[in-house]
C-alpha cells in the first residue's frame, strides 16, 4: 500500500507539530492572565512594543493581548482542520488539504512577521530569533505548497486495461 505523501502535507504535518501546542499554550495563558501571558517570552516583545511605542491603557493592553491570543489560535485551529484532512489518502492526494494549510501559513507569518518586527524596534534579540525562525519555517512551507502541483489521478496498468476493455467491443470484426 502506497501512501503517496506530497512534500507539502508532510511539511504541513510537521510544522502542525510544533505551532499546535507552542501557541495553544501561550494563548491559553493568555486568556488565562492577560498581562502576565503577554510578559512571558514568546511574546515579551509584543508587551514591550505596546508599552514603549504605543503607550496604551491596562484595559487596552488587554484587548491586544486577547487578540494575539484569538490570532494564535486560529492558527493552531487550522492547523489541526489540516491534519483531519491528510488523514485521508484521497484528500491527501488531490490537494484538499491545502486551503486549511494556506490560511494557517497566512496568518501565522502576518502574525510572526509583526512580532519579528516588534522585537527589533524594541531591541530583543532572543525574540527575534524566535519569531524570525518560525517565520522563516512558515514561508518555506508556503513556498513548497505554492510551487508543488497536486498529483494528477493516474490509474493502474490492470485498472486502465480493465476499463478500456468495458469501453471497446469486444468482437472480432471491430478490430
Amino acid at each position: 500500500m502506497s501512501t503517496n505523501w506530497r512534500i507539502s502535507s508532510f511539511n504541513g504535518a510537521l510544522l502542525a507539530a510544533y505551532f499546535i501546542p507552542t501557541w495553544t499554550i501561550v494563548a491559553f495563558k493568555i486568556m488565562i492572565s492577560p498581562i502576565q501571558g503577554l510578559y512571558e517570552r514568546p511574546n515579551i516583545s509584543v508587551a514591550l512594543f505596546i508599552n514603549d511605542h504605543l503607550q496604551l491603557a491596562a484595559v487596552t493592553t488587554v484587548r491586544f493581548a486577547w487578540l494575539l491570543a484569538l490570532g494564535k489560535l486560529t492558527v493552531a485551529a487550522f492547523f489541526a482542520i489540516f491534519l483531519v484532512f491528510i488523514t485521508r489518502a484521497s484528500i491527501r492526494k488531490s490537494g484538499g488539504c491545502d486551503e486549511a494549510l494556506a490560511i494557517a501559513l497566512a496568518i501565522g507569518s502576518v502574525i510572526s512577521f509583526a512580532s519579528m518586527v516588534m522585537a527589533s524596534q524594541v531591541g530583543e534579540s532572543a525574540a527575534l530569533r524566535l519569531h524570525a525562525t518560525e517565520l522563516l519555517m512558515l514561508l518555506g512551507t508556503a513556498i513548497v505548497l505554492l510551487v508543488e502541483r497536486p498529483v494528477s489521478p493516474q490509474l493502474d496498468r490492470s485498472a486502465a486495461a480493465h476499463d478500456l476493455s468495458l469501453q471497446q467491443p469486444q468482437l472480432a470484426e471491430h478490430r
